[in-house]
């Protein structure tokens, strides 16, 4: 089935579209560009190979940019000051520097010589660079493995959450759960990491609601994957979290440890975790970028506008936001098939129509972006505690995945708004998928909606809704002077959310970058080095 037969949207309003969503990012994009923060920088020291924490669990990366920081400031980078440094022999390496700065037993200076200035720019980008050359060959591993392994065959791909707290529990949990067919695992954080201005390090075994994402934790989940996967005869992927406000460190250390799916979407942390907007579209860029030269796909975060606004009047709102981070993506250097833009099945289950509505609305983001990686989420808004109600609404979700060609599917459990799942759970909820890709798997090639129906008329003014939104949103008179995407953030826009670009967290760690500004690991990105 194409949706674009299905639906027959009108051409010209699809450019119209993306034409609108342009218009809207371009301001964005200039400035992330103009705009650097601790966190970019810091994962910058990461590609270096600056690891570890102090006796307290801070990292030393946060030593070594808050150290810069004081003394120089982040907005001529922190590379320059910190291998001048080094190359003043304040220490022998960049470890030891970063314990000496902790005590602020260092000096750091912006080199005054032209030559200084360079050759300390020079010694920079040959430090970064091989931890570019890690994620290059990260890349080639999956690549290869996934040759030899193969894919799963059937779409769309089954994506299973686990996250006891304990990465050595969810370890045979993640391991059962591929042997019971899930071709992803996703391991969600420990509640409230993204609000951490750090990255925790090793192994952890104690997390609330959730695993820490650390990089150990990450080089734990891998190898036990690798070894399933190996086992079964095919690669199986691995999820985890770049949010918050070490988005392009977390992005970073995913790359260097070879996952292959990363929750990516500044506007989650905007609305769900008062993030500052100009931090995390910042962050957001730079993670992306890091993402492409990976091979990582993306999962966007919309279902989540659904779960504090209502999914038939603010179905639009997700189309933008779509459109938007397709925008965003593209522009950092993502393909297609690394864009897993998200929807939900969220509508109100006791409306008349609401399964032909879901269905109108997943087959428009389907149409819309026919070579994306579409990620279906299921119903949680509307699961009231009735197990049986919701084993059959997480039924007709999975149905509507099959018939609108979606490619990742992520489980769902009968017991949402009851308890953290149980074993028994995830096996029912894994058995409900199987029943319906192998009942219906097919079915997508005998639906066909009859035209100007019900299911095509919906689709057609959900894609209208947000032309006009866009539209709108473009020529709203500015009240503070920012772009009016950020405007459109700061009325509540999007998941009745007000957000500033003047306020919300981390808004001290963003610094206007300097006319002589350097990063070599964004130039590294950049050129395609």
């Amino acid at each position: 089935m194409s949706a674009r037969k299905v639906l027959e949207l009108d051409r010209a309003e699809v450019r119209r579209a993306r034409s609108h969503a342009a218009r809207l990012g371009q301001p964005v994009v200039k400035l992330a560009t103009s705009h650097t923060t601790v966190s970019v920088e810091r994962a910058t020291l990461r590609l270096a190979g600056l690891s570890g924490a102090d006796h307290e669990r801070v990292p030393w990366v946060n030593h070594l940019v808050d150290a810069v920081r004081d003394q120089v400031g982040i907005e001529h980078g922190v590379t320059t000051p910190v291998w001048d440094a080094l190359r003043r022999q304040e220490a022998p390496d960049l470890l030891t520097l970063a314990q000496k700065a902790s005590t602020g037993a260092v000096t750091f200076q912006i080199p005054e010589t032209k030559t200084e200035l360079t050759r300390a720019r020079r010694a920079a980008m040959a430090a970064v660079r091989p931890g570019i050359r890690q994620i290059d060959r990260q890349r080639a591993t999956r690549e290869k493995m996934i040759t030899r392994l193969g894919d799963p065959k059937q779409r769309p791909w089954i994506y299973l959450i686990v996250a006891t707290g304990d990465i050595y529990e969810d370890i045979p949990q993640a391991q059962a759960a591929a042997r019971e067919g899930a071709d992803i695992i996703a391991v969600i954080r420990s509640t409230g990491q993204s609000l951490l201005d750090y990255v925790p390090e090793g192994a952890t075994r104690e997390g609330f609601a959730g695993t820490y994402a650390t990089q150990e934790n990450f080089r734990l989940m891998r190898a036990a994957l690798d070894e399933v996967g190996k086992e079964l005869g095919r690669y199986i992927r691995l999820v985890n979290y770049a949010s918050g406000l070490c988005m392009p460190e977390i992005a970073t250390l995913a790359g260097l440890e070879r996952l292959d799916m990363m929750l990516n979407d500044s506007m989650y942390g905007i609305l769900f975790r008062d993030i500052n907007p100009i931090r995390t579209f910042v962050d957001q860029r730079f993670s992306r970028q890091i993402h492409a030269r990976a091979g990582i796909i993306i999962n966007t975060g919309e279902d989540n506008y659904l779960t504090t606004a209502d999914a038939v009047e603010a179905a639009h709102t997700v189309t933008v936001s779509q459109l938007m981070n397709e925008y965003f993506g593209k522009e950092a250097g993502l393909a297609d098939w690394q864009l897993g833009l998200g929807h939900a099945f969220e509508i109100n289950p006791d409306l008349p129509d609401s399964f032909r509505m879901e269905l109108a609305h997943a087959l428009l983001a389907r149409h819309l972006f026919p070579d994306a990686p579409l990620k279906w989420m299921p119903p949680t808004k509307h699961m009231t505690g009735d197990i049986f109600k919701g084993f059959l609404l997480d039924g007709f979700f999975n149905l509507a995945g099959v018939l609108t060609g979606q490619s990742i599917l992520l489980v769902g459990m009968m017991t949402e708004a009851v308890v953290t799942p149980f074993l028994s759970d995830r096996d029912l909820a894994l058995q409900n998928v199987r029943y319906v890709l192998n009942a219906a798997g097919g079915l997508a090639e005998d639906f066909h909606p009859p035209r100007d129906g019900f299911i095509q008329t919906r689709a057609r003014h959900v894609l209208g809704e947000a032309i006009e939104l866009m539209d709108q949103i473009h020529v709203e008179p500015s009240t503070h002077g920012w772009a009016p995407l950020l405007e459109a953030i700061a009325v509540g826009t999007f998941g009745h959310m007000k957000r500033p670009a003047d306020r919300g967290k981390g808004l001290e760690g963003v610094a206007q970058k300097a006319a002589d500004y350097d990063n070599p690991a964004t130039t590294l990105l950049e050129e395609g080095q």
